[in-house]
């Protein structure tokens, strides 16, 4: 049996897992920005340059998503990465719920 790959599917598929990735990273640095901002280790300028370059990163994102018609690819593994860790997170704090599943 014969695989039969689309290319263009391929592409949009780990662009759109690509820029999920990339949007991870993003929204990680923005947290340990807000984390230095908070514990006033910051001068004002370094704040101000901090948003202004994670300010730069978000438009420059937004821009390749739609230069490569890939928003809803990047939503959707977004969303399915946002379902594993629900999940995880859910056997983590709910373990006697992980145990019946693994029962059953």
């Amino acid at each position: 049996m014969a695989l039969d790959i689309n290319e263009d599917n391929l592409k949009h598929g780990l662009l759109g897992l690509i820029m999920a990735l990339v949007e991870i990273i993003r929204d990680s640095l923005k947290h340990q920005a807000r984390n230095r901002i908070k514990s006033g280790i910051l001068t004002e300028d370094e704040i101000e340059r901090l948003g202004s370059s994670l300010m730069e990163l978000d438009i420059a994102i937004e821009e390749i998503k739609e230069e490569q018609g890939i928003t809803e690819s990047v939503q959707a593994v977004r969303d399915g990465l946002d379902e594993i860790v629900d999940d995880v997170v859910d056997k983590i704090v709910n373990p006697e719920r992980w145990e019946d599943e693994v029962e059953h």
